[in-house]
């Protein structure tokens, strides 16, 4: 490379990719994570990099950053080559990874001093540039305060005005948007636009979120380092027209009719949406023909497309799909015969010094429910999750957990509970069989139960061929399916998944959701936490919390219902969600986002 940044003439194509190709090794393996990437982007518009955990977005932006090298292919930022002259290309754009370095022992305006002094911002052209970018975040009244003791949203919104410091020509943003809530989320989107808007500048954001695509002017697809796709979002969906549909079968329960219509020649999507299960089916079919006796009354309705359709349309048209075993239908049951409590939360509040976390929260979970839990960053989830699962006492309140007083009892009840963590959390170092052979043990099972419990978990979860491998190198998804395989080891009765498919493949997300299923209509009762908000559609009941407190309680379909306007007739539950929030901040002045 290059030491002298070379002059160059901008051209009008802020990125040109030509068949770029990155390796790594991994172990004994050599891993392709990007295979011959070819494409471009237009001045002045956002292009998503769409695609799930592993697809090669990380890596490609770290390519066009500069930081990594190409194994083969050239890669050209307003016409400068990365790889011949990268001090060029690495003046005209700015790059925000997804774990952006704030010093969180600094304040607000120290962080943006330091990356001033960081991008040479001369001092006399900070002042104005601060002051629109504090405005532009909404951070002015907070200049003063630490940054890790920002929320997850504000600490994002900082992150990206210390990268917006020097304004450069091209902009890349690498998952913005992981991790935060529904608010934060579009909060970052409109100073996204606004940038684009109002400052001309290009931007390469990359995104697990599928929704995130429709707010692109361009997407590109990627998918296990290969793209899969480009054109702007509306194309995709078009591709789509005639073939979704919202299925209501007499007297089956929506879990059941999903896992059956998954499992239905010439469907090649079904997931839960509301009472009902949204279906896509096959080029070609029509309603009529997917019938079995099995229904004793399936009715279709056509329903808009999405964007989602097509992205997993395209993934499982490139692979041999396994059709899941056929699921006994049963009833839907009526919140009347869930007659027995598995969770009872009475008043509870957990106070740190003088900040209450939880502020007197009641509800209660019923024996085989799905039960989601969802709160902006900072809304009290985690702590109540932890209280729940017996890690952390409470201030004061009443919680019972599967019959078990968690004041006098924790221990006892944490044996009868499964908990799968947001973040991957078992040991790395050790392979799929020792996990498997750990959790065993420490769940206390022994003998011929344990080795019955294990062989289960490996024919399963589909572990077998890798029960040797060394759980950190796994894909993300089998990693996944391991967390869940060792959470049930011990079938427990109560089940806790804290934001349980963060990043994962569509198609990962919706096998593991379809074991959720099986395992509430077998009894299991689950309480969820996501920032999915088409994942709390899969949950009989929700709460949504808010600053410690409950704001609102019901199915998924109250609470659109609630949130209904002349200008918004069909709201999404994300709509519902930051209706709930909004509402709540509009009555408390000063109350930040």
């Amino acid at each position: 490379m290059s030491a002298v940044a070379r002059p160059i003439e901008t051209a009008a194509t802020p990125l040109i990719l030509k068949s770029v190709t990155r390796r790594f090794r991994v172990g004994k393996r050599i891993v392709t994570a990007l295979d011959s990437v070819s494409a471009e982007t237009t001045h002045g518009l956002v292009t998503g990099l769409i695609g799930p955990d592993g697809a090669g977005k990380t890596t490609l932006m770290r390519l066009i950053a500069g930081l990594l090298r190409a194994d083969e292919g050239t890669i050209q930022v307003f016409g400068a080559d990365v790889d011949s002259n990268p001090l060029a290309v690495q003046g005209m754009l700015s790059y925000m990874p997804q774990r952006f370095g704030l010093y969180e022992d600094l304040t607000v305006q120290e962080n943006l001093d330091l990356y001033a002094d960081l991008q040479g911002v001369p001092p006399a052209d900070r002042s104005a540039r601060y002051a629109e970018l504090l405005h532009m975040t909404g951070l002015k009244r907070f200049t003063a305060r630490m940054a890790g003791r920002l929320s997850g949203g504000m600490k994002q919104k900082l992150g990206l005005a210390c990268t917006l410091i020097r304004p450069p020509k091209l902009l890349l943003l690498d998952e913005p948007t992981v991790g935060v809530d529904p608010v934060s989320r579009r909060e970052l989107w409109q100073l996204v636009d606004h940038l684009v808007r109002h400052s001309g500048m290009s931007v390469l954001l990359s995104t697990a979120y599928l929704d995130e695509a429709e707010r692109c002017d361009a997407v590109l697809l990627l998918h296990e380092g290969q793209l899969i796709g480009a054109g702007q979002p509306d194309e995709f969906t078009r591709a789509m027209t005639g073939r979704s549909f919202l299925a209501h079968a007499a007297n089956v329960s929506k879990r059941s009719l999903q896992a059956a219509l998954v499992a239905t020649q010439g469907v090649t999507d079904a997931l839960i949406q509301g009472e009902a299960v949204r279906v896509v089916l096959e080029p070609g079919r029509a309603p009529s023909t997917i019938w079995s006796e099995r229904f004793d009354h399936l009715d279709f309705a056509p329903t808009t497309p999405r964007f989602e359709d097509r992205f997993v349309d395209l993934l499982r048209s490139g692979m041999a799909s396994r059709t899941p075993a056929p699921q006994t239908l049963s009833a839907a049951p009526s919140m009347a015969a869930r007659s027995d409590s598995a969770i009872e939360v009475v008043h509870l509040t957990k106070r740190f010094g003088i900040f209450t976390a939880v502020d007197n929260v009641t509800f209660t979970v019923q024996k085989g429910e799905i039960f989601g839990l969802l709160g902006a960053n900072g809304a009290g989830k985690s702590t109540t999750f932890r209280m729940l699962c017996g890690l952390l006492p409470a201030t004061s309140g009443r919680l019972r957990v599967d019959g078990y007083d968690l004041r006098h009892a924790a221990a006892t009840a944490r044996g009868r509970l499964g908990y799968m963590a947001q973040k991957f959390s078992l040991y790395g170092d050790l392979s799929v069989i020792q996990n498997l052979r750990f959790f065993a043990a420490a769940y206390g099972l022994r003998g011929v139960r344990r080795n019955k419990r294990i062989a289960w978990a490996l024919n399963e979860f589909e572990l077998l061929s890798l029960a040797d491998a060394t759980s950190r190198d796994l894909p993300l998804g089998f990693k996944q399916r391991m967390a869940l395989a060792c959470a049930l080891m011990h079938e427990p009765d109560v089940l806790f998944l804290d934001e349980p498919t963060s990043g994962v493949d569509p198609l990962a997300r919706r096998e593991f959701w379809l074991r959720i299923n099986a395992l509430a209509e077998r009894g299991v009762t689950v309480l969820v936490t996501t920032h999915f908000m088409d994942e709390a559609e899969y949950c009989d009941r929700l709460v949504v919390m808010a600053q410690g407190r409950i704001l609102a309680t019901g199915t998924s379909e109250d609470l659109k219902h609630a949130s209904r306007t002349a200008d918004l007739p069909d709201p999404t539950m994300e709509d519902a969600f930051i209706a709930l929030i909004e509402a709540d901040a509009a009555k408390q002045p000063g109350l930040e986002t």
